[in-house]
């Protein structure tokens, strides 16, 4: 019980309504940098797969001719 009366010196809910649009905005904004960033990192990772696939190729390449030697 006590805990319901600590939570509740924490909550505010202002009377004019107008005071959570830049709590809105912020949050907007860094949901949009959080996507974004998201984004970068698939292409950034999927950049990656992609020169570690043609490494592998080539070392399987590279490989393949020592071994006829």
């Amino acid at each position: 019980m006590p805990f319901y009366y600590i939570l509740n010196l924490f909550l505010y809910f202002p009377e004019d309504k107008r005071e959570y649009i830049p709590a809105a905005i912020t949050c907007t904004i860094f949901l949009i940098a959080a996507i974004l960033t998201m984004r970068l990192i698939i292409k950034v990772s999927k950049y990656q797969e992609e020169k570690a696939k043609q490494l592998e190729e080539r070392l399987k390449r590279e490989n393949v001719i020592h071994s006829e030697k």
